[in-house]
């Protein structure tokens, strides 16, 4: 398995390398991403190179529908398939000393570092370039604004070390880009406008044109220099300015490029230009202003989100990792966006949105973010709602199906497995609205936009569900469960579960809140869903004391994963699919997902049967996977197996467990390593309304801590081999539990700790 272990350092606030390694490079791209959730970028050079790599500048919201390609048509199937696509590459600094053209793939260099400063939101790099008789160092620093959103700024240093040396730097705009994932040597941009002046270069570009009604999304890009550029160059998709510097040794000149996308989600063409021009007096060009700035945001985000860990500095650099690129991604300000997979990172899975946000996302935003945050991912959906009715429809279903992939609701995913089968997704969107008002204690949006969409999708499943007079139950056919190793299956026990659980919880708040619902929901309606809920079929094997994953899993030849030799895994990448689906091996938490989901509906013991049974055989080749598993295991005592599964999600993208990071990093499921802390080593549970912790220190640490917001209150809570410290940061006294007993806090608590 190709790691990064040998190359990236290990330290606590940064990822760094002294190291150039060719084979790594779309890697370490991937690694040192940078966004600020209007715009990000993958962490190519500045430079040309001309090794392999992926160039890669995404904009939030921008995408292309692009037409579902399958070996035969099926009624139901998506028109098209949408997919982010590659933007223009504004960070293009190509550079020349005494005509030697700078491409580190080729040229004699030396002393290369690269960092991402994690606590500023810095990507510096610098590298010396030795042409023998002439040394010229090189050094970059460049940052996405998140305090304005349209903003990056570029610098670029070069100091003579030894010689003399003629420097050209050639800044460009550039939109002759094309996706690495599908469509090879296909352009999505066509030009639009190109306004070049010494002050100020812009490119306008569109979206071509596509069959679906989709909009065409137009972007203006501009960039300024802290110097007059000595020539201005034009062509299709391209704008250059062009500098020119004479430098003896011990002399070192300094070039700033400042660069504004705007796109027409926000400003309309004719008008992008201009607001460039307002944009550009209001920020200003002074870069250290501006960085300082930045930094100094990114670090009033730190004093909230920061899980410190003493003891060890590899745990501690993962989970700051993760935080970094989440809310590198998706900080909340826009209702209109979600969060993609791959975020700004790379093109797999088309960038969209999956079912990842409302299972794994939404609780860590709950717990760090502004309430309007995880309430506007909840608007994302309910916004959707006419979208999932029709994609219901186009199944001959009543009710709602929220997508498995979309970026407008539409689903637009082309495997029949996915778009047909894997309907649990629709419990998650319900779920995240439990969350929500579990968690906040906030009623409004269950009464009023909450119910809408319940409503919907308990029709759907009341429509999908049948009864069979045999069994004399309700049962689900045909379905793919969370583990994505097994397709078109029966009664998948999560699957079920959730079915019956989103019928009793739209059931349980309309009864409720009946007199504050506008919506109608028939008595017969009622009453039906009750009979299903009632008698749904729920596989179990009383001998084993499990619930069966699905109705003939257990008639598989059922092995555990140690049997497997390395050169087999990840399983997904050398066995064929038919052999996959034929064996008992688990992609991901299945089984183990609804026990999480529905902690407080199970006993520990019955918790740790199915633990135990199933995750021996479970692989955790979905970055999703590894985080359940840890908060089960630490929830029956299993703290070491907590410790590995937390290592697995924490470092998933720096040690590259799946052999997969150099398509982009697994952004939803970077929440994991903090759910892993937070809902399983510290154990916090928010069932009946009670807040409570049950916390342990895994051997390796010395101590763990964290923040949280929790109804008006801001929390922070310690744990350490001696004891568990909670103080009420903020907000008025709360009674919660700690190892099963009620205290009052008012402002400070210390509880020795139980290690199991």
């Amino acid at each position: 398995m190709e790691t990064t272990r040998a190359t990236l350092d290990v330290h606590p606030w940064k990822i760094s390398t002294s190291t150039l390694d060719k084979t790594k490079r779309r890697l370490h791209e991937s690694i040192t991403s940078l966004g600020n959730g209007y715009m990000g970028m993958r962490g190519n050079f500045e430079e040309y190179y001309s090794a392999d790599h992926h160039g890669g500048t995404y904009l939030a919201g921008v995408w292309y529908p692009d037409k579902t390609r399958v070996g035969w048509w099926k009624n139901g199937y998506p028109d098209y398939f949408g997919k982010v696509i590659n933007a223009v590459n504004f960070i293009a600094l190509d550079i020349f000393v005494n005509d030697t053209r700078v491409d580190l793939a080729n040229c004699n260099y030396k002393d290369f570092y690269v960092e991402l400063n994690m606590y500023d939101g810095i990507l510096s790099r610098q590298f010396v370039v030795d042409l023998g008789n002439t040394q010229v160092k090189f050094s970059f620093e460049r940052f996405i604004s998140i305090t304005k959103k349209e903003l990056a700024c570029i610098t670029l240093q070069a100091e003579v070390l030894q010689g003399t040396a003629e420097i050209y730097v050639v800044s460009k705009l550039d939109s002759n880009v094309q996706n690495e994932d599908s469509n090879y040597g296909e352009t999505f941009w066509q030009e639009r406008n190109k306004e070049v002046s010494e002050k100020l270069s812009s490119l306008t570009t569109q979206t071509i044109e596509n069959p679906f009604g989709i909009e065409q999304f137009v972007v203006t890009t501009s960039m300024t220099h802290n110097l007059k550029p000595k020539k201005i160059k034009k062509e299709p998709l391209f704008i250059s300015n062009e500098f020119e510097f004479f430098l003896e040794t011990g002399q070192t000149v300094r070039l700033e490029k400042e660069v504004l996308v705007i796109t027409s989600r926000n400003v309309p063409e004719e008008k992008q230009i201009e607001q460039a021009q307002k944009l550009l007096q209001t920020y200003g060009t002074d870069f250290s202003t501006l960085k300082a700035e930045h930094s100094e945001a990114w670090h009033k985000r730190w004093e909230l989100a920061d899980v410190a860990i003493t003891g060890d500095d590899k745990a501690q650099q993962g989970i700051r990792f993760n935080l970094f690129q989440l809310f590198s991604t998706y900080y909340g300000e826009d209702e209109r966006l979600n969060i993609g997979p791959k975020g700004f990172t790379g093109e797999k899975y088309g960038g969209a949105t999956y079912w990842d946000t409302e299972a794994f996302a939404l609780p860590l935003y709950l717990a760090l973010a502004e309430p309007s945050v995880p309430k506007n991912l909840l608007k994302y959906r309910y916004n959707q709602l006419p979208q999932a009715y029709y994609n219901a429809d186009k199944q001959g279903l009543k009710g709602a199906l929220y997508p498995m992939v979309t970026f407008n609701g539409i689903e637009c995913h082309n495997e029949w497995e996915i778009t047909f089968e894997e309907i649990h997704r629709n419990g998650a969107i319900a779920y995240a609205i439990y969350n929500y008002t579990n968690y906040t204690g906030d009623t409004s949006y269950l009464k009023k936009e909450g119910i809408e969409v319940l409503i919907a999708i308990s029709r759907f499943w009341a429509d999908r569900v049948h009864y069979s007079k045999r069994n004399k139950s309700y049962m689900i056919h045909g379905v793919t469960g969370p583990n994505e190793y097994e397709n078109n299956v029966n009664n998948n026990w999560y699957t079920n579960k959730i079915a019956s659980w989103v019928l009793q919880y739209t059931l349980d708040n309309y009864q409720k809140y009946e007199k504050e619902i506008t919506i109608s929901l028939p008595k017969m309606e009622q009453e039906k869903w009750q009979d299903i809920i009632d008698h749904m079929y729920f596989p179990v094997d009383e001998q084993l004391g499990i619930f069966v994953q699905h109705d003939t899993f257990l008639d598989k030849d059922l092995k555990t994963k140690d049997v497997l030799a390395k050169n087999e895994l990840p399983l997904s990448q050398h066995w064929s699919w038919d052999r996959i689906l034929r064996s008992c091996f688990i992609k991901q938490a299945d089984v183990v997902q609804g026990l999480y989901f529905f902690g407080n509906h199970f006993s520990l013991e019955e918790k740790r049967r199915n633990f135990n049974f199933y995750e021996p055989m479970t692989l955790h080749e979905s970055s999703l996977s590894a985080s359940v598993h840890a908060i089960l295991a630490a929830e029956i005592g299993e703290i070491d197996k907590a410790l590995e599964m937390y290592e697995r999600t924490a470092r998933l993208d720096l040690d590259n467990y799946n052999n997969d990071t150099q398509d982009g990093l697994h952004i939803t499921s970077m929440t994991g390593s903090w759910l892993a802390i937070v809902q399983g080593f510290a154990q916090m549970k928010t069932f009946d309304e009670t807040l409570s912790f049950a916390p342990l220190l895994p051997k390796k640490w010395q101590s763990y801590a964290f923040h949280i917001n929790y109804r008006h209150r801001l929390l922070f809570i310690k744990v350490s081999n001696e004891e568990v410290e909670l103080h009420l940061n903020h907000g008025t006294p709360l009674t919660l539990e700690v190892y099963h007993k009620k205290y009052t806090l008012t402002d400070d608590l210390f509880v020795q700790t139980k290690n199991s």
